[in-house]
């Protein structure tokens, strides 16, 4: 409470958005850090590589908006929305992600992320997110709300499946349908090869599939087949 109470009151003191900018490329941390500090509106600009060192230096910080990619080595961007949301539920998360398929907004809002914004917007939307969000509301960028909207009136039953899978199982079923063999997919997520393994049997269960090519036909459908692997 009391941290709380000094973050509101240094806020209204310096009436400006200190930042943690989350993404594991640190060219691109530089680049989004630079164009963040033109704006007048922004305070300080804080750099964490992975969700275990967000989560770290969000309770050294508390910032008021949490910057956050979902492609990252580690714990990953749904599980480090999780942890955050679960340390602090006030704690304000805007997605900054090459992904625009509706599974992976409608998930992150779901985890508890206040917006969500893509890495082709306009550089001025990045700003204008933070400060929407800061002030206590919301921001999707406007195609994709659109595609949120339309979508909500025509659910799948495929998408209800993936809605049951865990945030690290999420992870697992995008790299396996993307063609990461499971030891590909310990490697980038950090896991053991044995619990990678765990997981695929669970998710093709949950999805009511028995091989990998049923799995990546599901995945293609929901558009979670991405044209290159990083």
């Amino acid at each position: 409470m009391m941290r709380d109470l000094k973050r509101v009151a240094e806020s209204l003191v310096s009436n400006k958005i200190n930042v943690l900018l989350v993404d594991d490329h640190a060219v691109v941390r530089t680049g989004y850090k630079t164009y963040l500090s033109l704006s007048e509106k922004i305070g300080q600009v804080y750099e964490a590589d992975r969700g275990e060192t967000a989560c770290q230096l969000y309770t050294q910080y508390q910032p008021e908006i949490v910057v956050l990619d979902l492609s990252m080595p580690g714990i990953g961007g749904f599980e480090s929305i999780r942890r955050l949301i679960n340390r602090d539920p006030h704690c304000k998360i805007l997605v900054f992600s090459i992904y625009n398929e509706l599974i992976y907004v409608t998930r992150a809002i779901k985890a508890g992320a206040k917006g969500y914004i893509t890495k082709n917007s306009a550089p001025e939307t990045l700003v204008t997110a933070v400060c929407k969000i800061a002030q206590g509301g919301t921001y999707i960028e406007a195609e994709l709300a659109q595609k949120l909207a339309v979508s909500m009136a025509t659910d799948l039953d495929e998408s209800d499946k993936i809605k049951l899978l865990s945030p690290r199982e999420f992870d697992v079923f995008c790299l396996l349908a993307n063609g990461y063999t499971a030891r590909k997919a310990a490697e980038k997520l950090c896991l053991s090869y044995k619990t990678v393994c765990n997981h695929g049997t669970a998710i093709k269960e949950k999805m009511g599939v028995k091989t990998l090519a049923e799995l990546s036909l599901l995945a293609n459908r929901q558009g979670l087949i991405q044209k290159h692997n990083d």
